[in-house]
């Protein structure tokens, strides 16, 4: 059969990267969005879009009937069910068969087994493939789950056997803590998944995980596209994946890729579907689970493949043979990619939800974005808070990480806060670029304290500078008939902008004020002045040099303050205190007196000798039809004087110079 129209029972970026490749095909596709998503990217990308209820995915993404209708109403010929939601639900796969509707996935049965990790460990024994010792029997008595726990020996996982994503598991490490173990797992499994069963299994200590990507078709055939290691996890989600395994071998890529199909072929496994294994140190690999979709994680296997797996599982839905051998199977140099999570990893990674203020997407060679979001959406509290992901692709592995490092440090996103700035730092870690990391990374990098920075006083600059120029920008849009070059100056002196931010608790003061065009002096608290030349200002991009070093940061402004992102690091500033065009007197100035601009010289107050005090007149200078006088900063005596009445002045030209007072 030809599937004509598409429905996507899913939301955000997987939803969008479906109808990419529908769309490529010439598929018509449906979303589907409940009330907080009327206004989402994806459901405003599709061909159709049908609302489905109130924003709690219970009565919305999770309503079989409501989906069903969706797809009857709008002629769909076919479901992609994405990942999360409905994907592995034997239930939804079964309506959509009785409807007529085919579902783009397996059948209801490996759907069903493979979703009980007791009943799926139990087949897989059967079929010889590699498992993890342990405990999967149908006996759930608190009595029986101890003594097999004893039998397996500590450390060992207690898991929900209906479960994932760390939900109902347990890691014991004596025999004086299984009973609370199994307590509080099985509570946990109840509650999340409506099924208290559990299984037990030997805890591999900081093993890597490793997962092998398998297709299959209606027609018998069955191969793998390589491995994935996903061993960045945290609290058992996955941070950062990468195809192929730094440690890989091609004989046991053979052997875990064999024992993934024997897996697939156990339960006549059609479409796309992932067999995820435990590999220790030693190179024994165990049997963890198979999830009977497309994982989150496909692009970095098919960047090394140049596969297309939602185009295969479309192709394999409408009858179709897979169309290669094992042996036509090749990869090609490295590819990794990122979760980005709205979440906060300063406060123990809390979700974070709220309006997209600026989001700038990573570019770059070898760099794709599959995201689900745009500048204007919302991140509301009801769904995964996964947004993007950001796939980098090179000839090695080593390229493939630093084109994924750049281009997030040329990315943002302002408003809800993001984990972009800990994916950066785990990134550089030693242990990760020498492909050493294990699920136990994060743990061992981060320990308790978990991760923290603080703004650098390069970054405090950039901020002062950049909230000095909006605030340049803004006085020149409010101003009509005022030339550019008057604004960096006040009808008293220089004009001198003072900002105060919170360095290490304490109120740190910031004074900007301009030396010669796009030049700029920052005084920094008692330290010396930074020297800022700024090279390009947009509307949402700085680049300047702090004392001769390049550096470049995207931001936003707002009325209270800015949000400001620089490579490693965004962070929202708000303004304690600002005062603009105020005279800085306490010795923060400087004893060169420039012109500002060009124009005309039309009085100077003081002679070489004069002695003078902060505050005083020093010259009157009209430019655009408009007078401004120029004041001292500082105190001291004037030791030259340059600058002559009623002649025209260059910008940046001495008019004349002050020699401090011992006192400034």
């Amino acid at each position: 059969m030809k599937i004509r129209k598409l429905l996507i029972a899913n939301r955000g970026e997987i939803a969008c990267r479906v109808m990419r490749t529908a769309n490529a095909l010439g598929i018509k596709t449906v979303a589907v969005y409940s009330d907080a998503d009327a206004s989402a990217l994806h459901t405003k990308s599709a061909d159709e879009a049908v609302f489905i209820g109130p924003p709690a995915v219970a009565e919305s993404y999770l309503q079989i009937e409501k989906i069903i209708d969706a797809a009857k109403a709008t002629g769909s010929d076919a479901i992609h069910p994405g990942y999360g939601f409905l994907s592995e639900n034997a239930a939804f796969a079964d309506a959509c068969e009785k409807a007529g509707i085919v579902f783009v996935g397996p059948s209801t049965l490996a759907i069903d087994l493979m979703g009980d990790k007791a009943r799926a460990k139990r087949a897989m024994i059967e079929a010889g493939v590699p498992c993890v010792p342990g405990y999967q029997g149908e006996d759930q008595e608190t009595d029986t789950l101890i003594r097999e726990a004893a039998g397996v020996g500590y450390p060992l996982m207690i898991k929900a056997a209906a479960g994932g994503g760390g939900r109902g598991m347990r890691l014991v490490e004596a025999d004086s803590e299984v009973a609370n173990a199994i307590e509080t797992a099985r509570s946990e499994a109840l509650n999340a998944f409506g099924s208290a069963e559990l299984i037990i299994e030997k805890a591999i200590i900081s093993p890597r995980h490793v997962e092998i990507q398998v297709f299959g078709d209606s027609h018998g055939n069955v191969v793998y596209l390589g491995e994935r290691d996903c061993s960045v996890q945290r609290r058992h989600q996955k941070v950062i994946e990468e195809a192929p395994c730094p440690v890989m071998t091609p004989a046991l890529r053979q052997q875990m890729g064999e024992a993934a199909v024997a897996a697939a072929k156990a339960v006549d496994y059609v479409g796309a579907g992932t067999v995820e294994f435990l590999l220790g140190a030693d190179g024994e690999f165990y049997f963890l689970e198979m999830n009977t979709r497309l994982q989150v994680e496909h692009p970095v296997t098919e960047e090394i493949t140049g596969l297309d797996l939602v185009q295969l599982q479309l192709n394999i839905a409408a009858g179709d043979a897979l169309g290669f051998t094992q042996d036509d199977v090749e990869l090609n140099g490295h590819s990794m990619e990122i979760r980005l999570y709205a979440e906060d990893p300063e406060n123990d990674f809390l979700p974070s939800t709220g309006h997209i203020d600026l989001w700038i997407e990573p570019t770059g060679e070898g760099v794709r974005v599959d995201g689900g979001i745009e500048t204007g959406g919302e991140v509301s509290p009801f769904y995964d808070p996964m947004l993007a992901k950001v796939i980098a692709t090179g000839s090695n592995r080593e390229e493939a990480r630093s084109r994924l490092v750049r281009s997030l440090r040329d990315s943002c996103l302002f408003g809800p806060a993001t984990n972009r700035d800990f994916l950066i730092d785990a990134l550089e870690r030693d242990a990760f670029i020498s492909g050493e990391a294990t699920t136990a990374f994060i743990g061992e990098e981060y320990g308790e304290a978990g991760f923290a920075t603080q703004p650098a006083t390069e970054e405090l600059c950039i901020a002062a500078m950049t909230q000095y120029l909006v605030k340049k920008q803004d006085a020149l849009a409010s101003s009509a008939g005022v030339n550019d070059e008057l604004l960096n100056w006040a009808s008293a002196d220089l004009l001198g902008s003072v900002f105060i931010y919170k360095v290490s608790e304490k109120d740190t003061t910031f004074v900007v004020r301009p030396t010669g065009t796009d030049q700029y002096s920052i005084a920094v608290g008692d330290a010396a002045a930074i020297q800022v030349e700024v090279r390009t200002f947009s509307s949402d991009r700085i680049n300047l040099k702090i004392d001769g070093e390049p550096h470049h940061a995207a931001y936003l402004a707002y009325s209270d303050g800015l949000s400001l992102s620089i490579s490693t690091h965004t962070t929202q500033f708000t303004v304690e205190d600002i005062s603009a065009g105020e005279s800085l007197n306490d010795g923060a100035g400087g004893g060169m007196v420039v012109s500002p601009m060009h124009g005309q010289l039309l009085e100077v107050f003081v002679s070489e000798g004069d002695d003078v005090s902060a505050g005083d007149r020093l010259a009157v200078l009209e430019a655009m039809k408009m007078q401004h006088e120029i004041v001292a900063e500082v105190s001291g005596k004037v030791v030259s004087v340059q600058g002559q009445a009623n002649t025209q002045i260059a910008q940046d030209a001495v008019i004349l110079e002050i020699e401090p007072a011992s006192d400034d």
